[in-house]
């Protein structure tokens, strides 16, 4: 993944542009860790090999997998990058769209980047934390904090 500052104004706005067989949130997830990400939002366009979504079972407490074991267009990919427990975590959803035109959505878990992900990803001057939901087991934005 190469980066690239294009604004640096009150809100820094920075592009990040993926390589082929980059891990999207883990690569993501090690951008905001070195450059002490708190409270970023980021959009996303590009293309995957593959990935796996989830969709959040409330009863289980826990993402149920949807595998997308196929080529696909990232039609939307929209997240935030917020502290949790000292350290910045990435929250991200993403649409995907397939070969026939279907379209498929949900939580991040894993994808891999084929031919390139472009993302915008904009740091605000205010920090935003995350804490444990004692009702879901999910770490939230506290808007409080």
């Amino acid at each position: 993944m190469k980066f690239k500052v294009i604004n640096d104004g009150p809100e820094k706005t920075i592009a990040l542009i993926f390589d082929k067989g980059d891990e999207v949130l883990s690569t993501l997830e090690r951008f905001a860790k070195e450059q002490r990400l708190a409270a970023s939002r980021f959009s996303a366009i590009g293309a995957l090999e593959g990935a796996v979504l989830g969709y959040f079972d409330w009863e289980r407490k826990e993402y149920d997998r949807i595998p997308v074991p196929e080529q696909v267009e990232v039609l939307s990919m929209n997240g935030d990058v917020a502290f949790d427990g000292g350290e910045p975590k990435v929250h991200a959803h993403m649409v995907l769209g397939r070969r026939d035109g279907s379209t498929v959505g949900g939580h991040l878990l894993e994808a891999t980047v084929r031919p390139t992900l472009e993302v915008l990803l904009v740091e605000s001057p205010g920090y935003l934390r995350k804490k444990c939901d004692p009702e879901t087991g999910l770490a939230l934005i506290d808007i409080g904090a």
